[in-house]
């Protein structure tokens, strides 16, 4: 059966996402996941210690001195001798924020048969979704249609042709354009495939932007040329990463939650590959609504 230590280790081989809130470095949300799985491998129950044969002398009356046998715990497996069952453990982190961003953050473990799901999940290019909360200063020299409900209606599915190695003009690419599978292959300059306009209270606005390969300073300086293009200035004051690939918002751990057994859980929960479409994972408990940062 092995130790259940051992046990909870080789549950937590998977990918999972958290929530990483605004103002703090991605590396801190890592080594504060990484302190609360030691903390909980560490806590589970220890087997029990070996035992061994000792002779023991035992005196005598007649002063002669005797050999008893007697059975013995081996001092070294003794947690003040042994310490702790688990010095270190990895956790890689996927595609990464800065530290004014918010949002879903990929982690994994690493080791077993995960390693080759780890190179997979950084190599590939995939889908994000991203909440640009943004305001504008000064006049707006043209007037913009700011529907909410309206959605660009020119996705850049050429610059996707033409990293993902298929024929623009062929039936292959646009089966995988209208599946919304279209992406590319190799590393690519950011590439927007969807933008709409979710909030348009003045000064302030919402953008909703769909890239691959995007950086959060691109989806700043996005913000910042829209201004321009209206004849005004328009600065990002917040982004967040709303989707991952297939791993979406409600799916994130909140702070509350990076515990062993809910990111076990949602390990178990996160089967769904990034070729398989939807993660179902299943949350312990409700969470509060989430704010934007």
């Amino acid at each position: 059966m092995g130790r259940p230590a051992a046990r909870l280790y080789r549950a937590l081989e998977g990918l999972f996402a958290v929530y990483k809130p605004p103002g703090v470095h991605w590396k801190l949300v890592r080594d504060t996941v990484e302190t609360n799985l030691l903390r909980g491998l560490n806590g589970a129950p220890r087997p029990a210690p070996r035992s061994q044969v000792k002779f023991l002398p035992e005196p005598c009356r007649d002063n002669r001195v005797t050999l008893e046998a007697s059975v013995l715990p081996v001092l070294a497996d003794h947690p003040l001798v042994a310490g702790p069952q688990f010095q270190k453990l990895r956790v890689g982190v996927g595609h990464r924020l800065d530290v004014f961003s918010s949002g879903i953050l990929g982690l994994h473990t690493r080791g077993g048969v995960w390693q080759s799901h780890r190179r997979f999940l950084l190599s590939r290019p995939c889908h994000r979704e991203n909440h640009l909360r943004s305001c504008y200063q000064g006049q707006v020299g043209e007037r913009p249609r700011h529907d909410p409900g309206r959605q660009s209606e020119s996705p850049s599915h050429m610059p996707v042709c033409r990293y993902s190695n298929v024929d623009m003009r062929s039936q292959e690419a646009y089966e995988l354009a209208a599946k919304g599978s279209l992406r590319p292959q190799s590393k690519s300059p950011p590439i927007i495939t969807g933008l709409r306009c979710l909030k348009f209270a003045p000064p302030h606005f919402t953008l909703e932007v769909h890239c691959v390969n995007e950086t959060q300073k691109y989806l700043r300086r996005l913000v910042h040329e829209i201004g321009l293009e209206l004849r005004s200035s328009a600065v990002c004051t917040g982004v967040r990463r709303e989707r991952d690939g297939p791993f979406k918002l409600q799916h994130a751990l909140t702070r509350q939650h990076w515990t062993l057994p809910d990111i076990t859980q949602a390990v178990h929960c996160s089967w769904a590959t990034w070729t398989g479409g939807e993660v179902n994972t299943v949350q312990p408990e409700p969470h509060k609504p989430l704010t934007m940062g």
